[in-house]
């Protein structure tokens, strides 16, 4: 696999499609920030790191509207492994004007782009969620 991002992103997204209520996808340090941003902003209800058989695996439990609607209605790779795309701190874009978020890598973990803006930090794109 090239790009384990856009694998964690694909899972989910296609889990929200098909109104799954958890979605298990291998591990890493990186997958199990993306999913506290997440959850800290709400998109999740939760997530869970399991170790079987040596290996380890991330569950994120989705969450739904009242009525079953989806929190997530879009959620886009940005920068990929042929085309990084690196923002400066008065360049990161506000998604839906400021309905969505955006998730940055910086040097000083990762973050999402309100977050990054605020304490004046840029750095690679990671994806667009709304």
């Amino acid at each position: 696999m090239t790009d384990p991002i856009a694998d964690m992103l694909t899972r989910v997204r296609n889990a929200v499609q098909g109104k799954h209520q958890k979605v298990d996808m291998p591990t890493s340090r990186l997958k199990i920030e993306i999913a506290r941003i997440l959850k800290e902003e709400g998109y999740i209800a939760h997530y869970k790191m399991m170790e079987e058989g040596g290996k380890g695996f991330l569950t994120v439990f989705l969450k739904y509207g009242p009525k079953g609607e989806q929190v997530i209605s879009k959620i886009e790779r940005v920068s990929r492994p042929g085309c990084r795309v690196y923002v400066s701190k008065n360049e990161i874009p506000k998604v839906l004007g400021g309905l969505g978020i955006n998730i940055l890598t910086t040097s000083h973990g990762v973050m999402t782009g309100k977050q990054a803006r605020k304490e004046g930090f840029g750095g690679e794109l990671l994806c667009n969620i709304y």
